[in-house]
């Protein structure tokens, strides 16, 4: 059996040859598939056992375990075809480099995860959320880079021409390019102002073209923020250099401004009652800054009430703190105001409705 294959031959290669050229990547195919589960799941031990490290080079290394055991087995497939026609052998030769420069280009994209982990973890121990920023970018970029660089030797290996003729007509060829893509291009500088300007920072609350939310992230092209809906929205980089950006997250305090207003038939003494009843609940109250004291003033006279003005802050900024305060500030008013025999005031008009020598008037 084994001498009749050895004198079959099939497009000028021997049987026996390409049995064991097939032999060779389907066993390849089998060993990265069984060496990819291996590694994810040593990656999941790792990492549950404190070597975080060592799990994300096995996680990253997973992914292209496959592509690279195939690599290897076409080129030892190679080997076991011998030697070829020069047309044959060329292709095969093409081939082996594409898969070469595919599997070394996808290893490196696999690792950068790696530089991702480290950056993270530095960006952690900083205060600065800028870090928090460019950890991302940093990633991508690199992730870029090195599939330009992948795609440049694959073009170079197809085309076997040097690589100053193939970067010559990719400069033609880049300016239709860029012209066709100039949104993404303002986008991608967009974001460097981000980064250069620092209007907000990852976490921080903003209001942006009526989008109001924490950002998530800053990409090369867009930032997402998490509107207070729960909705993500994808705000492209080159309008928000362009828009009125509102950080709410940078406020200092938070500041009330309150309309206070009670009848017209409140006696001076009253209205001097409640404006002390007012300084009173305000008087040092919870987070207050001794440089921000609350201010009451009986500020007006309304078509319909005399109005009392109020302003306090509330420091830190802590949103539902302030509205608890808040909460606790008008129940107090309303029981303090009611045992003083103070009345609120609310929009009122008075109907007189003349007939005959008696005239009607009726509130509403």
């Amino acid at each position: 059996m084994w001498a009749v294959l050895k004198m079959e031959v099939v497009a000028g290669v021997q049987v026996w040859r390409v049995i064991a050229f097939s032999g060779a990547v389907l066993l390849s195919l089998a060993v990265g598939r069984l060496a990819r589960m291996f590694m994810v799941k040593s990656a999941e031990k790792t990492k549950s056992a404190g070597k975080e490290l060592v799990g994300v080079i096995l996680k990253a290394m997973a992914r292209p375990a496959i592509l690279i055991a195939f690599t290897a087995g076409w080129w030892l497939g190679t080997v076991a075809l011998g030697e070829l026609g020069p047309g044959l052998q060329g292709m095969l030769d093409t081939v082996s480099r594409v898969l070469t420069a595919g599997a070394i280009g996808y290893s490196l994209y696999a690792m950068v995860d790696l530089i991702d982990f480290y950056l993270l973890g530095f960006a952690s121990r900083t205060e600065s959320k800028v870090d928090d920023m460019l950890v991302p970018l940093v990633g991508r970029t690199v992730r870029i880079t090195v599939l330009v660089l992948v795609i440049l030797d694959v073009v170079q290996t197809l085309s076997t021409k040097p690589i100053t003729s193939i970067l010559a007509g990719l400069g033609v060829g880049g300016l239709a390019i860029a012209l066709a893509g100039q949104d993404t291009i303002k986008n991608f500088f967009g974001s460097l102002v981000i980064i250069g300007d620092k209007p907000f920072e990852i976490g921080d609350r903003v209001i942006v073209d009526g989008h109001d939310g924490p950002v998530e992230s800053v990409g090369f092209r867009s930032t997402k923020i998490r509107t207070l809906d729960g909705h993500v929205v994808t705000v492209p980089n080159s309008e928000i250099v362009n828009k009125t950006v509102q950080n709410i997250g940078r406020r200092p305090y938070i500041k009330r401004v309150m309309n206070i207003t009670v009848t017209y038939d409140t006696s001076p003494a009253k209205m001097a009652r409640a404006v002390e009843i007012i300084e009173e609940t305000l008087k040092d109250h919870e987070g207050m800054d001794p440089e921000f004291p609350a201010r009451v003033f009986f500020s007006d006279f309304n078509d319909w009430s005399l109005n009392i003005l109020v302003l306090y802050w509330y420091h830190p900024p802590d949103y539902w703190k302030y509205m608890e305060f808040s909460a606790r500030v008008n129940m107090t008013l309303l029981e303090r105001f009611n045992a003083e025999g103070i009345e609120f005031a609310f929009p009122t008009q008075t109907i007189c409705m003349a007939g005959g020598s008696r005239a009607e008037c009726v509130g509403t």
